[in-house]
């Protein structure tokens, strides 16, 4: 008995270092032109969508991350997913307004700038409005890290990465880490991130 659930444990973390390889592989990262590029509105709500949506979910949890927009698995359309609360949302064209006064710096990571995290300051609360996969609106407040995560996806569709929302120190230490990780073979994000 020991020795079964011990093999199933083995495969089990083989699958999981497997699946994250796997996740890793398909996201674009710093340096990939499309990762500059403005993502086109979404105008058809089909079946493909959702494939993609529901794709976008499992390679996000895969490598592992708590966001991704369609540019960082190379697709260049205005959608994202999102999972903060084991809860995986998907936000269509979303539009983001009424910001709030009180912003809040952390210490954000990226999956497409895998193995460095640099300080950001974004706005505590921020209106949410778009759509979900299946073409229906959406209009919420999202607050705190919710906000935070979904401020970082939406920055991906209009080409722009968390070294942009940093200061010049810090984003010069996140590109020298990045080269040290490329010259040592590190490639792929490194415990996730946004």
């Amino acid at each position: 008995m020991t020795e079964t659930v011990q093999t199933r444990n083995t495969s089990d973390a083989l699958d999981v270092t497997r699946r994250q390889r796997e996740a890793r592989r398909d996201i674009r990262v710093i340096g990939d032109p499309v990762l500059r590029e403005h993502a086109r509105e979404v105008t058809q709500f089909d079946r493909s969508l959702r494939k993609l949506a529901k794709r976008m979910i499992r390679t996000m949890h895969d490598a592992p991350g708590v966001g991704l927009a369609a540019p960082q698995v190379g697709v260049l359309q205005r959608l994202l997913v999102y999972d903060v609360d084991d809860d995986p949302q998907v936000l269509v064209n979303p539009v983001l307004d009424e910001f709030s006064d009180g912003t809040e710096e952390a210490d954000e990571g990226c999956l497409s700038v895998p193995g460095v995290t640099m300080p950001v300051e974004r706005p505590v609360s921020v209106r949410v409005r778009g759509f979900d996969a299946g073409g229906e609106p959406v209009d919420f407040v999202a607050e705190g890290f919710e906000a935070r995560v979904i401020q970082h996806e939406t920055d991906h569709l209009d080409g722009v990465l968390i070294v942009d929302r940093t200061s010049r120190s810090a984003r010069a230490a996140a590109l020298r880490a990045l080269r040290e990780n490329e010259a040592g073979g590190v490639t792929g994000s490194i415990g996730g991130g946004l």
